[in-house]
């Protein structure tokens, strides 16, 4: 998963901060990027919705979106 010279950098910063646990730190810091991602792109994970029948254009008639 890391090659040797990142391996040496998470042991310096395992180190300097105290962190005895590598692998638990490895992954709460993974999914809280992968989370804070998802949750900046929220709107755009959506971006072409389907089409319900309360969401249909019909001619010449007002149609009001249900939520």
């Amino acid at each position: 998963m890391l090659n040797s010279r990142e391996l040496r950098a998470l042991g310096v910063y395992c180190s300097r901060y105290r962190i005895k646990n590598k692998s638990e730190f490895l992954r709460i810091t993974l999914m809280k990027a992968i989370i804070r991602r998802f949750e900046d792109e929220h709107p755009s994970l959506w971006e072409d919705p389907e089409p319900t029948l309360f969401d249909r254009k019909e001619r010449g008639k007002k149609v009001f979106k249900v939520s």
